[in-house]
């Protein structure tokens, strides 16, 4: 990242507009012409090739060795589809009238480390408060516990008074995102700014300057602020619960978090997903969505690999576990947050 740094004024979801604009060639509408559109809109636009060690000229001469003048849709969909596979990423989509592509080993190839059922019935004992996308509890005096599957899922503010309102006698909020596969950025601005009493840097996001692989802006900040005077905040001990499955806003959220004093991250690494999404359509009518927008931590770092848990919090929830209501990473955090309560409690920025 380079050492200029811009203050971000945008919205995030604006980002993807900013994304350098330079004459485009014309494609014919055949199996060719729709090949070398979606390979020539990846190459000048996608974000990780140097991070990831893509070499997309020699994919992109593999993949169009196997087009055919003579080929189906399905099939030069397939051919497309697995060239896309290359990029490894969860936000690469290509989408036809037949089907959409999707990248799934990013989750697949890793352990589940949740099972909602388990949870449901073994810690909330089927009975809990819900409000918009959050369900939320009282695990013990001292425990709140806070469950959120999807950033897709609008959340209430006044909702997220009266959990915290419920909780406020607590010594410690577990925050569980564990398959939350992410949704809409506006709602980690919601939530984080009920965990902080000042203005925070949560990180940085570039955009791209031209079709050169390494044509980027200087970073910006992204800033979150306090929720209004008014609203319930939560300026105690965090523990956020995290799986593979956790993607994109999710794990942008998790980055969020980790950076604040008196958070701590337990569970299994995110799925990453650390980049904004940019579309563009092929002369056939089809649509590809891949990340051009790449988004840092506080720190700098890439978040697109996904976000580590805190030294000595990796744990992981077996299937055989979990069928038998056992869920270790929820089981840790509890004996956690127990042994949190009798220590002073640390700041929060």
């Amino acid at each position: 990242m380079r050492f200029k740094i811009y203050t971000l004024v945008l919205p995030v979801f604006l980002l993807t507009a900013l994304s350098a604009c330079h004459d485009a060639p014309e494609y014919n509408n055949d199996n060719f012409g729709n090949f070398d559109a979606l390979w020539q809109a990846v190459d000048d636009h996608y974000c990780f090739f140097d991070e990831k060690n893509i070499d997309w000229k020699e994919i992109g001469e593999k993949y169009r060795g196997l087009i055919t003048p003579e080929m189906n849709s399905i099939a030069l969909f397939d051919v497309c589809a697995e060239m896309l596979d290359e990029l490894r990423d969860g936000h690469v989509n290509l989408s036809a009238s037949f089907n959409t592509s999707y990248y799934r080993r990013w989750w697949t190839d890793y352990p589940q480390d949740f099972n909602l059922r388990t949870l449901q019935e073994y810690y909330l004992k089927f009975d809990w408060y819900s409000t918009g996308g959050i369900i939320y509890k009282k695990l013990s005096p001292s425990i709140g516990y806070i469950y959120y599957p999807s950033f897709s899922s609008g959340i209430s503010q006044t909702g997220l008074d009266y959990a915290l309102a419920l909780m406020s006698d607590c010594d410690v909020l577990i925050f569980d995102i564990r398959d939350n596969g992410g949704g809409l950025l506006s709602n980690i601005k919601t939530l984080v700014g009920r965990f902080i009493s000042r203005d925070i840097t949560a990180g940085f996001v570039c955009h791209k300057t031209g079709p050169g692989h390494n044509d980027f802006s200087d970073p910006y900040r992204i800033v979150y602020s306090p929720a209004d005077a008014d609203r319930v905040k939560w300026l105690k001990p965090v523990i956020v619960l995290t799986n593979r499955s956790c993607f994109s806003s999710a794990n942008d959220f998790v980055a969020t978090m980790k950076g604040l004093d008196g958070v701590t991250v337990v569970g299994a690494r995110t799925g990453g997903g650390g980049g904004l999404p940019f579309s563009s359509e092929l002369p056939n009518g089809w649509s590809v969505r891949f990340s051009a927008c790449p988004i840092f931590d506080r720190k700098g770092n890439s978040t697109e690999a996904g976000i580590d848990p805190d030294p000595g919090c990796e744990v992981h929830a077996s299937e055989g576990e979990l069928a038998v209501g056992k869920d270790a990473i929820l089981d840790f955090a509890i004996e956690f947050a127990m042994k949190t309560t009798l220590l002073p409690l640390p700041s929060r920025r």
